[in-house]
């Protein structure tokens, strides 16, 4: 599936209009539900070799609860990448882990995640796994949807380099 291709499935199967309260509290009149193509396998494989050609170098990628572990997943297996599964807060039972899979400690991660407005989860889950030494100077998502004139080589001053394969505009 060539990218255009890709762009023109993601946004038939995913984009919806109507009124939608954002993560970041803000209301959008478009919203693109990742559930869509995150359920199925052909667009998850073609996300997957596309994204290959943007992977930096990292030693595991960061899949980030719910929607960016799918992605991270066919990710991993595309590029034969280790990949650790983050959750949005650490657990309180069991082995009370952040991140499940691999050890993160001294790791340089790249963060993985489907769609991207602010980028709030993704800030927030970066400070978590730094905080459990693990080194993050780059994430990767399928959308990024927020304002056209971000800084996405220092994303929200977090000095995290983030790398869209669409942008909103890209999918119309």
């Amino acid at each position: 599936m060539t990218k255009q291709e890709l762009a023109k499935a993601l946004f038939e199967c995913s984009h919806l209009t109507g009124e939608f309260l954002l993560r970041s509290g803000t209301t959008s009149h478009e919203y693109f539900d990742k559930y869509q193509f995150e359920s199925q396998p052909h667009l998850l494989t073609a996300i997957a070799n596309h994204m290959k050609a943007l992977l930096p170098t990292c030693d595991a990628l960061a899949g980030l609860e719910m929607g960016g572990i799918p992605i991270a997943t066919a990710l991993s297996i595309a590029t034969n990448t280790l990949q650790c599964l983050v959750r949005k807060e650490a657990k309180t039972y069991g082995t009370c882990k952040l991140a499940e899979g691999i050890t993160i400690k001294n790791k340089n991660l790249c963060i993985i995640e489907d769609v991207v407005t602010t980028g709030g989860q993704l800030i927030k889950s970066a400070e978590q796994l730094r905080e459990r030494d693990a080194v993050i100077t780059n994430a990767l998502c399928v959308i990024y949807r927020g304002p056209k004139d971000a800084d996405l080589n220092n994303f929200s001053g977090s000095g995290i380099k983030l790398t869209p394969l669409f942008t909103a505009d890209d999918l119309r």
